[in-house]
């Protein structure tokens, strides 16, 4: 998987470049930072000298489900294309709280809902058409669902953006295979232990060509992106006004406006 990773990761930079860029809006340097799921390596390479002064890389086998860094050590963790795949997206999120300093920045780049949907849709009528349905493809979070993790996950001023890269394939297959050597196939537990059979595939990327594919015959692959940010609860962060605490109605309020 290594060896081939370079030639399929262009989700994996424009996952990096998304990071950067949000990590670029916040003013403050970080002296140390942990990075989740950067397996090309391009997260530091798109940010200016001392935006990060020593950036640590969890190693393949060390996920946010199962974290060893969990005392508290960091002011930066990164998670880039890593949460769609944890089976309890809350306990990993959890976990990369446990392994920030107080006031310390959570920022993840996930896949979000419309992420294959034309993939999506392909394979699940080319199997009803067999005889039998089976998850192929994660089951996706939107920006509300994403945003309403982070606050589950105990972390303050939770935000999520999205964003959306389309890729134009001239042969589905390519796509498989862009997903195959980025390590991005499905990995959901909850399917079918049986392999795909060849004919439903073929059947599915018939679908797949004849309903999206252009007069080129290139046919589209949508991936929606989610941007979270969070921060772990410190005493210097704005704090919401509690119930009550208002000195002036909304009443008032508005019959102060000039009309």
């Amino acid at each position: 998987m290594a060896a081939v990773f370079p030639a399929h990761d262009v989700l994996h930079a424009y996952a990096a470049d998304l990071a950067a860029e949000k990590l670029m809006d916040v003013a403050r340097p970080f002296a140390r930072a942990l990075v989740w799921g950067d397996r090309g390596r391009h997260l530091e390479a798109r940010l200016p000298p001392g935006k990060i002064a020593q950036l640590v890389h969890a190693g393949p086998d060390e996920d946010a489900e199962a974290s060893p860094w969990l005392g508290g050590d960091f002011d930066l963790v990164v998670s880039l294309l890593d949460l769609h795949a944890a089976n309890d997206p809350v306990g990993a999120l959890v976990q990369a709280g446990a392994a920030l300093k107080p006031d310390g920045l959570f920022l993840g780049v996930m896949f979000g809902a419309e992420t294959l949907n034309e993939l999506r849709a392909a394979l699940a009528d080319a199997e009803i058409e067999a005889g039998g349905l089976s998850p192929r493809v994660f089951p996706f979070a939107d920006v509300r669902d994403a945003g309403a993790l982070l606050q589950r996950a105990g972390f303050a001023l939770p935000v999520a953006d999205a964003d959306r890269l389309t890729i134009r394939y001239g042969d589905p297959l390519r796509l498989l295979a862009d997903l195959r050597g980025a390590g991005e196939s499905n990995v959901l537990t909850a399917r079918r232990r049986s392999f795909l059979a060849r004919g439903t595939l073929m059947r599915a990327l018939a679908l797949y060509a004849e309903r999206h594919g252009g007069p080129d015959g290139r046919v589209p692959a949508t991936f929606a992106f989610v941007t979270l940010t969070g921060w772990r609860p410190h005493e210097s962060q704005p704090q919401p006004l509690k119930p009550g605490s208002a000195r002036m109605r909304l009443e008032d309020a508005l019959k102060s406006r000039p009309s």
